[in-house]
C-alpha cells in the first residue's frame, strides 16, 4: 500500500517531471521534458538523474515547484472511509485484482475552489484522473461509489466550475478533460468506470456546446490502453500468469489496436494540439485514442 505525501525523501528512487498547465506565452517557452529515472545525488536544489535511457540529466527545482511523495504503508491503515485510488487488474470472473492501492491525504477532498484560487489566472485547463475500480453492480458498493467519482468526476466538475468563472470573466479559455473509452466500450464488469467515463463524455459535450457563447472551449480526449508504467506492470503480471514469462508481455498486446498500445506521447501530443490555437474552433467534442477499439466494439 502506498500513501501520497506532499515530502520528498532524499532516498526516493523515481522522480517524474510534469508540467500541465500553460498560458499565451506558454508556445514561446521551450519544449517540457518528461524525466523518469533515479536520482543518483542532491546539492540543493540541484538533482542529479539518471533517466530510464541511462543518460545522466541535471535538474534543478524552482522554489514553488510542487513536489509529491511515496511510502509504503501497512494493510491496517486502510479504514472505512479512507480516500484511495487503486491500480487493479481485471480477473476471469469480472472482478478487480488489485496490485496498488494509493491512500491519499483527507484534505485532498473538496479543494478544487483553492486549487483554482493558487492556480491564478488560467488560460488552459488539462482536468486528468482516474482510479476508479472495477466490479459489477453488486461488487462495487455505495461507499466505494462515490469515493472513486470524487476524483475523476466531481473532480473534474468542480475544477471546471471554478475554473470556467474566471475564464468566463475574461472571454476566453480552454478545458481539455482527459475521460477514457471505458465510456464507449460500456462493459458490466466495470460498471462504475464506463459509467463515469460515459458521464464525463456528455458533461464535456454539453459544456463545450454552449461555452463557445462566453469564448471558452472545452472539449476531451479519450485514452484507450496506455503504455504508462502503470499497463505495463499490469500486462507483467498477465504473462507471468497465463504465459509463465513476464518478459513475454508485449504477445498480449495483440488484440489492441495497431498490436500495441498508445504511447503516452500520443496522448499528450493530442492534448496539447487541442489546447492550442491551431485548434481554435473545436468544442463540445471528445477525440478517442484507442487504435479503433471502440469503433470495433
Amino acid at each position: 500500500m502506498l500513501r501520497m505525501s506532499s515530502l520528498l525523501p532524499r532516498a526516493l528512487a523515481a522522480l517524474t517531471v510534469i508540467s500541465v498547465l500553460g498560458s499565451a506565452a506558454w508556445a514561446q517557452q521551450p519544449p517540457t521534458v518528461r524525466i523518469r529515472g533515479t536520482i543518483e545525488a542532491v546539492d540543493g536544489s540541484l538533482l542529479t538523474v539518471k533517466s530510464r535511457e541511462g543518460t545522466d540529466m541535471k535538474v534543478r527545482l524552482t522554489d514553488n515547484v510542487a513536489v509529491f511523495g511515496v511510502a509504503n504503508i501497512a494493510m491496517s491503515e486502510i479504514k472505512p472511509g479512507s480516500y484511495i485510488g487503486v491500480s487493479a487488474m481485471p480477473e476471469p470472473d469480472g472482478t478487480q485484482k488489485a496490485l496498488a492501492v494509493h491512500i491519499f491525504p483527507e484534505a485532498q477532498r473538496g479543494v478544487a475552489e483553492e486549487l483554482a484560487a493558487a492556480a491564478g489566472d488560467l488560460d488552459i485547463l488539462v482536468n486528468n484522473a482516474g482510479a476508479i475500480p472495477g466490479g459489477d453492480l453488486l461488487t462495487v458498493d455505495e461507499d466505494t461509489w462515490r469515493r472513486s467519482w470524487d476524483l475523476k468526476v466531481f473532480g473534474y466538475i468542480n475544477l471546471c466550475r471554478a475554473v470556467y468563472r474566471t475564464m468566463q470573466a475574461k472571454h476566453r479559455g480552454v478545458i481539455v478533460n482527459v475521460l477514457g473509452n471505458a465510456g464507449e466500450r460500456l462493459t458490466a464488469a466495470y460498471i462504475a468506470g464506463s459509467t463515469a467515463n460515459a458521464g464525463l463524455m456528455a458533461f464535456t459535450r454539453a459544456l463545450g456546446g454552449a461555452s463557445h457563447k462566453d469564448g471558452i472551449r472545452v472539449l476531451g480526449v479519450s485514452p484507450g490502453p496506455v503504455a504508462t508504467d502503470r499497463l505495463t506492470s499490469l500486462y507483467k503480471q498477465m504473462a507471468a500468469t497465463k504465459l509463465g514469462d513476464e518478459k513475454r508481455y508485449k504477445e498480449l498486446f495483440s488484440g489492441m489496436g495497431f498490436g500495441r498500445p498508445a504511447e503516452p506521447e500520443e496522448i499528450a501530443y493530442t492534448v496539447a494540439f487541442a489546447a492550442s490555437e491551431r485548434s481554435s474552433y473545436t468544442t463540445g467534442v471528445y477525440i478517442t485514442i484507442d487504435g479503433g477499439l471502440a469503433s470495433a466494439h
